[in-house]
Protein backbone atom coordinates (compact mmCIF):
# COMPACT_ATOMS: atom_id res chain seq x y z
CA UNK A 1 0.00 0.00 0.00
CA UNK A 2 1.17 4.00 -0.36
CA UNK A 3 0.40 5.78 2.95
CA UNK A 4 1.15 9.22 3.85
CA UNK A 5 2.77 9.50 7.21
CA UNK A 6 2.35 13.16 8.67
CA UNK A 7 4.72 14.00 11.12
CA UNK A 8 7.04 11.51 10.06
CA UNK A 9 10.10 12.91 11.97
CA UNK A 10 8.67 13.39 15.36
CA UNK A 11 9.08 10.74 17.99
CA UNK A 12 6.12 8.57 16.85
CA UNK A 13 6.26 9.80 13.41
CA UNK A 14 10.03 8.36 12.94
CA UNK A 15 8.85 4.73 14.49
CA UNK A 16 5.22 4.75 12.44
CA UNK A 17 7.54 5.23 9.08
CA UNK A 18 10.14 2.33 10.63
CA UNK A 19 6.77 -0.08 11.14
CA UNK A 20 5.04 0.25 7.87
CA UNK A 21 8.79 0.41 5.72
CA UNK A 22 8.79 -3.10 5.79
CA UNK A 23 5.89 -3.82 3.82
CA UNK A 24 4.78 -0.50 1.95
CA UNK A 25 5.33 2.70 0.34
CA UNK A 26 5.46 5.06 3.19
CA UNK A 27 5.15 9.03 2.10
CA UNK A 28 7.23 10.62 4.78
CA UNK A 29 5.27 14.35 5.70
CA UNK A 30 7.35 16.96 8.14
CA UNK A 31 6.35 20.44 9.07
CA UNK A 32 9.45 21.86 8.50
CA UNK A 33 11.73 19.31 7.55
CA UNK A 34 11.59 16.69 4.24
CA UNK A 35 10.86 16.78 1.26
CA UNK A 36 7.19 16.96 1.70
CA UNK A 37 5.85 19.23 3.76
CA UNK A 38 2.93 20.34 5.64
CA UNK A 39 1.39 23.26 7.25
CA UNK A 40 -1.68 20.93 9.83
CA UNK A 41 -3.74 25.14 10.10
CA UNK A 42 -3.83 25.83 6.72
CA UNK A 43 -6.10 24.54 4.38
CA UNK A 44 -4.08 25.65 1.60
CA UNK A 45 -0.73 23.83 2.41
CA UNK A 46 -3.04 20.39 2.95
CA UNK A 47 -4.91 20.88 -0.58
CA UNK A 48 -1.05 21.30 -2.01
CA UNK A 49 0.27 18.63 -0.29
CA UNK A 50 -2.07 15.86 -1.56
CA UNK A 51 -2.21 17.74 -5.57
CA UNK A 52 1.74 17.14 -4.70
CA UNK A 53 1.91 13.27 -3.22
CA UNK A 54 -1.17 11.89 -5.45
CA UNK A 55 -3.32 8.88 -4.75
CA UNK A 56 -3.01 6.89 -1.38
CA UNK A 57 -4.49 3.95 -0.14
CA UNK A 58 -3.63 4.65 3.63
CA UNK A 59 -3.19 8.01 5.60
CA UNK A 60 -1.38 8.12 9.06
CA UNK A 61 -0.91 11.55 11.49
CA UNK A 62 0.80 11.69 14.35
CA UNK A 63 1.31 15.19 14.49
CA UNK A 64 -0.65 17.94 15.82
CA UNK A 65 -0.33 20.52 18.85
CA UNK A 66 -2.13 21.36 21.31
CA UNK A 67 -1.29 23.89 24.58
CA UNK A 68 -1.02 22.39 28.65
CA UNK A 69 -1.62 24.66 31.50
CA UNK A 70 -4.38 25.30 34.13
CA UNK A 71 -7.62 27.03 33.39
CA UNK A 72 -6.58 29.95 35.31
CA UNK A 73 -3.45 30.66 32.59
CA UNK A 74 -4.89 28.94 29.61
CA UNK A 75 -5.63 31.60 27.31
CA UNK A 76 -8.17 32.12 24.32
CA UNK A 77 -5.52 31.49 21.66
CA UNK A 78 -4.24 28.39 23.91
CA UNK A 79 -7.53 26.71 23.21
CA UNK A 80 -7.12 27.96 19.32
CA UNK A 81 -4.18 26.34 19.57
CA UNK A 82 -5.67 23.00 19.75
CA UNK A 83 -8.91 23.59 18.00
CA UNK A 84 -6.79 25.22 14.65
CA UNK A 85 -4.28 22.34 14.61
CA UNK A 86 -4.41 19.36 16.18
CA UNK A 87 -8.07 18.66 15.95
CA UNK A 88 -8.89 20.99 12.55
CA UNK A 89 -5.93 19.73 11.24
CA UNK A 90 -6.70 16.31 11.73
CA UNK A 91 -10.52 16.93 10.35
CA UNK A 92 -9.28 18.83 7.51
CA UNK A 93 -6.57 15.48 6.52
CA UNK A 94 -9.61 13.20 5.98
CA UNK A 95 -12.05 16.30 4.88
CA UNK A 96 -9.21 17.76 1.79
CA UNK A 97 -8.02 14.15 1.25
CA UNK A 98 -11.04 11.97 0.83
CA UNK A 99 -10.98 12.68 -3.27
CA UNK A 100 -7.57 11.42 -3.28
CA UNK A 101 -7.96 8.27 -1.55
CA UNK A 102 -7.84 4.98 -3.12
CA UNK A 103 -11.10 3.02 -2.72
CA UNK A 104 -10.84 1.05 1.14
CA UNK A 105 -8.09 3.72 1.81
CA UNK A 106 -8.33 4.17 5.62
CA UNK A 107 -7.31 7.45 7.84
CA UNK A 108 -5.75 6.86 11.26
CA UNK A 109 -5.17 9.92 13.55
CA UNK A 110 -3.87 10.62 16.68
CA UNK A 111 -5.32 11.67 19.98
CA UNK A 112 -3.94 10.96 23.50
CA UNK A 113 -5.13 9.03 26.27
CA UNK A 114 -6.04 12.53 28.25
CA UNK A 115 -9.46 12.25 26.49
CA UNK A 116 -10.07 9.50 29.07
CA UNK A 117 -7.19 10.03 31.68
CA UNK A 118 -7.50 13.39 32.33
CA UNK A 119 -5.31 15.11 34.62
CA UNK A 120 -4.31 18.84 36.37
CA UNK A 121 -3.73 21.18 33.21
CA UNK A 122 -5.03 18.79 30.37
CA UNK A 123 -8.19 20.66 30.04
CA UNK A 124 -7.06 22.16 26.59
CA UNK A 125 -5.90 18.88 25.69
CA UNK A 126 -8.38 16.73 26.28
CA UNK A 127 -11.20 18.56 25.05
CA UNK A 128 -9.32 18.52 21.54
CA UNK A 129 -8.70 14.74 22.47
CA UNK A 130 -12.29 13.76 23.12
CA UNK A 131 -13.44 15.72 20.11
CA UNK A 132 -10.84 13.84 17.45
CA UNK A 133 -12.41 10.77 19.32
CA UNK A 134 -16.12 11.72 18.24
CA UNK A 135 -15.12 12.78 15.09
CA UNK A 136 -14.06 9.26 13.72
CA UNK A 137 -16.84 7.73 15.34
CA UNK A 138 -19.49 9.81 12.93
CA UNK A 139 -17.04 10.00 10.20
CA UNK A 140 -16.70 6.17 9.70
CA UNK A 141 -20.69 6.34 8.95
CA UNK A 142 -19.93 8.64 6.25
CA UNK A 143 -16.83 7.90 4.31
CA UNK A 144 -17.61 6.94 1.03
CA UNK A 145 -16.18 3.55 -1.20
CA UNK A 146 -15.59 1.28 1.99
CA UNK A 147 -13.22 3.98 3.32
CA UNK A 148 -12.03 3.38 7.31
CA UNK A 149 -10.94 6.09 9.49
CA UNK A 150 -9.57 5.35 13.62
CA UNK A 151 -8.17 6.65 15.97
CA UNK A 152 -5.01 5.84 17.78
CA UNK A 153 -4.62 7.41 21.20
CA UNK A 154 -1.07 6.79 22.73
CA UNK A 155 -0.52 7.12 26.80
CA UNK A 156 3.05 9.10 27.44
CA UNK A 157 5.96 7.69 24.92
CA UNK A 158 8.85 6.54 27.04
CA UNK A 159 11.38 8.27 24.81
CA UNK A 160 9.32 11.36 25.63
CA UNK A 161 9.33 11.12 29.25
CA UNK A 162 13.33 10.70 28.95
CA UNK A 163 14.39 13.46 27.04
CA UNK A 164 11.97 15.07 29.98
CA UNK A 165 14.30 13.58 32.52
CA UNK A 166 10.69 12.08 33.70
CA UNK A 167 10.73 7.98 34.24
CA UNK A 168 10.50 6.03 31.26
CA UNK A 169 8.46 3.30 32.64
CA UNK A 170 5.55 4.79 33.02
CA UNK A 171 5.30 5.15 28.99
CA UNK A 172 5.61 2.71 26.34
CA UNK A 173 8.42 2.98 23.94
CA UNK A 174 7.47 4.24 20.62
CA UNK A 175 7.74 1.09 18.44
CA UNK A 176 5.41 -0.23 20.54
CA UNK A 177 3.01 2.69 20.11
CA UNK A 178 3.42 2.31 16.43
CA UNK A 179 2.03 -1.27 16.12
CA UNK A 180 -1.25 0.52 16.90
CA UNK A 181 -0.85 2.86 13.80
CA UNK A 182 -0.08 -0.40 11.84
CA UNK A 183 -3.19 -1.90 13.00
CA UNK A 184 -4.78 1.07 12.00
CA UNK A 185 -3.54 1.03 8.48
CA UNK A 186 -4.03 -2.87 8.00
CA UNK A 187 -6.97 -3.71 9.95
CA UNK A 188 -10.30 -3.83 8.93
CA UNK A 189 -12.16 -1.99 11.86
CA UNK A 190 -13.38 1.51 11.51
CA UNK A 191 -14.82 4.20 13.93
CA UNK A 192 -12.89 2.79 16.78
CA UNK A 193 -10.36 4.42 18.97
CA UNK A 194 -6.62 2.26 19.50
CA UNK A 195 -5.30 2.22 22.68
CA UNK A 196 -1.47 1.45 21.70
CA UNK A 197 -1.38 -0.35 25.60
CA UNK A 198 -3.00 -3.30 24.27
CA UNK A 199 -0.21 -3.99 21.84
CA UNK A 200 2.06 -3.78 24.39
CA UNK A 201 2.20 -7.65 25.21
CA UNK A 202 5.62 -8.72 23.54
CA UNK A 203 7.31 -6.15 23.61
CA UNK A 204 9.00 -5.85 27.17
CA UNK A 205 7.31 -2.10 27.33
CA UNK A 206 5.35 -1.27 30.28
Amino acid sequence: MRVIVIGATGTIGSAVVAALSAHHDVVAVGHQQGPHRVDLTATESITQLFHTVGRFDALVCAAGRAAFGTLDDLTDADFQLGLSNKLMGQVNLVRIGRPFANDRASFTLTSGVLSREPMKGSASISMVNAGLEGFARAAALELPRGMRINIVSPPWVAETLIARKMDPSIGLPAATVAKAYLAGVEGTMTGLTIDPRNHAGNTGGT
